[in-house]
């Protein structure tokens, strides 16, 4: 079969590969790792627009990631480029053009773009051949850049990028926009409710809040999963489902009235019942409606993440409609058994850390943030008690990147 027919096949068939996928990062993700398959390019990036800028969204890079431990992935700090025509991707935002570059290295002073190389020296990376594409939306709109880094041959070397292939990423690249279209919508959904609680019922549970808990969630499953040996197709479908549920764990707080969650201090036996509620009015208001995997998990995630490893937490074995005991899990006081080990489901332990983690990190209205020796001292004591022990030691596994994402993510207050 003709290679380029196969590479027009491959490009067709991610069309309907990625209709599926909600969660924004997971896709961009798989856009760029399909962009690169195709061309056979070692690394690549990607840039979503906003405003008048591009944000780094997505990065891979083979070489880079071969000398990393196994199971440790490259985190990058992320950064903003003016929508210009002096840089690269600035260029293509700005114009809409394609870009197909030999050597970054060689461009003359005739361009009006340049490239950087403060990166390539830092992480010690030579950047040859440079494919840098605009992401259009169905209305012609550009909402994003790609760009593929060093094709190479059959031996290994890099090339220059085939011209015959741009045609064929053209199609991947159509396809990939109209899919980041409606992640985005979904994703704007979600922040939606996320805003809505911080404006009527909690003012911490902020975007950056959530977009931690999604990411740190993600760091954590992922790192259990390798060691544990789930198949990297598991690890990337649970991957792409946790992180959008996770962000919705306190959903339930909606139902809280706010005489409760405005108290900063002196609650009663009856406040905290109250506030314990949360857990199961969430997961009841999220299976109402629930369609898709990722909101029966995040369903899943906000009825379980309160829950103890040792069954000391709650809502434990309960009836999300009734809100009373299951048949046979009733405690000596008559109420829900807490869940215990692995009873309680993988994403509730996951983001059980992940939400533990951030709010001893962050500050509070009733309480400063802790320092960072103290937080994880506390996550350490919790092990085998509140944490499921191994993936307490999945956390640490990849403490560097979990403190990245908080780079990445600040609170307003402190941004």
């Amino acid at each position: 079969m003709d290679a380029n027919y196969q590479k027009l096949q491959q490009a067709i068939d991610f069309g309907q590969e990625i209709e599926s996928i909600q969660d924004l990062e997971t896709l961009l993700g798989r856009i760029l790792s399909a962009s690169r398959q195709l061309t056979n390019a070692d690394a690549g990036t990607v840039y979503m627009k906003h405003e008048e800028s591009l944000i780094f969204s997505q990065s891979q890079n083979d070489t880079l990631q071969s000398r990393q431990s196994a199971g440790i992935g490259l985190m990058y700090k992320t950064f903003t480029v003016p929508i210009n025509r002096r840089s690269i991707a600035g260029y293509v935002a700005a114009t809409g053009k394609t870009l197909n570059i030999p050597d970054a290295y060689l461009l003359n002073g005739d361009s009006p773009y340049s490239f950087d190389r403060s990166f390539d020296e830092k992480v010690r990376y030579r950047t040859q051949s440079m494919l840098a594409m605009a992401l259009k939306n169905t209305a012609g709109e550009i909402v994003g850049v790609i760009q593929l880094i060093n094709a190479r041959n059959e031996q290994g070397s890099v090339i220059p990028f085939v011209k015959s292939d741009i045609p064929i990423v053209r199609i991947l690249a159509d396809n990939a926009a109209m899919a980041i279209e409606r992640a985005q919508n979904t994703q704007t959904e979600i922040l939606g409710m996320i805003r809505f609680l911080t404006d009527t019922r909690d003012p911490e549970e902020t975007e950056a809040h959530v977009n931690r808990i999604g990411a740190f969630s993600v760091k954590i499953y992922e790192a259990w999963a390798i060691k544990r040996g789930v198949s990297p197709e598991e690890i990337s479908t649970k991957i792409e489902r946790l992180k959008m549920a996770a962000m919705l764990h306190d959903i339930g707080k909606l139902s809280i009235p706010q005489t409760v969650r405005q108290k900063t201090g002196n609650l009663t036996a009856e406040d905290y019942e109250i506030i314990r509620q949360h857990t199961v009015k969430g997961a009841k208001m999220l299976m109402a409606f629930a369609q898709t995997p990722y909101e029966i998990a995040a369903a899943e995630i906000a009825l379980n993440h309160h829950e103890y490893w040792n069954g000391t937490g709650y809502p434990g074995h309960v009836n999300i409609e009734t809100g009373q005991p299951l048949p046979g899990y009733e405690n000596g006081g008559g109420k829900p058994r807490g869940k215990c080990g692995e009873e309680i489901p993988v994403f509730g332990r996951v983001v059980a850390i992940a939400d533990v983690y951030d709010a001893l990190s962050c500050r509070r209205v009733f309480r400063e943030a802790m320092k960072e020796d103290d937080v994880l001292r506390t996550l350490e004591k919790g092990a085998g008690r509140h944490f499921d022990p191994d993936m307490i030691d999945a956390f640490f596994s990849g403490l560097d990147t979990i403190r990245a994402i908080r780079e990445r993510f600040p609170d307003e207050a402190a941004a």
